[in-house]
């Protein structure tokens, strides 16, 4: 498939599309790995290209296990994303980090057990340094681009730790206080197998995360409502996309350098005439510059 747009748009619980996007073509992507979570959104933001996925779906059917990462990073790659932009509602597990505040994530913990993570295996293994899981360059693209618009209600976070869970169950307190005992920041259930396969995918990718409520371990945790949260996921939806809008001018007046453009150079192992045909061929838009 042809390249159709640098920039990539992942849109988690509250925002299932942009509303600011002109010139829309819903795609339907086949991949190797399935169907991606629903139709990619090709569409013109400020006169720029960009793919939008809502991650569970527009009807939010999909649970985070059973997300489709693989076959949502391939559809992306396939359509010429370099750059990937995660959206995300999170809990709080700091005082700081308030409802409706966003942070920018710049490391995560696993805390998952059901998940593909990568798209190795069949005969043909990569090992990606993974040490800083968000390109840098893009996160800071994207911090500025919060400061810059001067949300109100709206405190920025840059850098913490993002505590991937399994879910869909949220947290029990003990699991709650004993995150917050390791220093994380924020816990959600979707970012970090994105993450990694995005990473072995060649995109640069970094997590808008949205803060809609504290999580279990905050003393007036009880006072919050399921109808607070769902307000707080619409309001942050609108600033998400006021922020996304801005992130991808910029991206596109000055696209950073990024290190993840290149990170399979040296991570993968097995030599191509000991991989099976049929796994470079399925892996071909991944590894095709690498080939001999």
């Amino acid at each position: 498939m042809a390249a159709q747009a640098q920039i990539g748009i992942i849109g988690g619980s509250g925002l299932y599309q942009m509303e600011a996007l002109t010139d829309i073509e819903e795609v339907r992507v086949d991949t190797p790995f399935g169907s991606p979570s629903d139709a990619i959104i090709l569409g013109t933001l400020d006169g720029i290209r960009v793919a939008f996925l809502a991650r569970h779906g527009r009807g939010h059917t999909l649970m985070p296990t059973e997300l489709p990462f693989r076959a949502n990073i391939y559809a992306m790659k396939s359509l010429g994303v370099e750059y990937l932009i995660s959206a995300s509602a999170v809990g709080s597990l700091k005082e700081a980090a308030k409802p409706l505040d966003m942070v920018v994530p710049d490391q995560f913990i696993d805390r998952t057990r059901n998940r593909v993570n990568t798209f190795f295996g069949e005969g043909l293994v990569g090992h990606i340094t993974f040490g800083d899981p968000v390109c840098n360059a893009l996160a800071g693209v994207l911090a500025d681009a919060v400061e810059s618009l001067e949300l109100p209600d709206v405190d920025l976070h840059r850098g913490g730790t993002y505590v991937c869970m399994e879910g869909p169950a949220f947290s029990t307190k003990a699991e709650s206080e004993l995150y917050r005992s390791w220093g994380a920041t924020i816990i959600g259930m979707t970012n970090l197998p994105e993450a990694k396969l995005a990473r072995e995918a060649e995109i640069a990718y970094a997590t808008l995360a949205l803060v809609t409520d504290y999580d279990c371990w905050h003393p007036d945790h009880d006072s919050v409502t399921v109808e607070m949260v769902i307000g707080n996921l619409q309001k942050n939806a609108v600033n998400a996309q006021r922020v996304i809008r801005e992130v991808v001018n910029r991206i596109a007046a000055n696209p950073p350098e990024s290190e993840a453009h290149s990170a399979l150079k040296y991570a993968i192992i097995t030599p191509w005439d000991k991989a099976p045909k049929a796994t470079l061929e399925k892996l071909n838009l991944l590894i095709k510059k690498y080939l001999p």
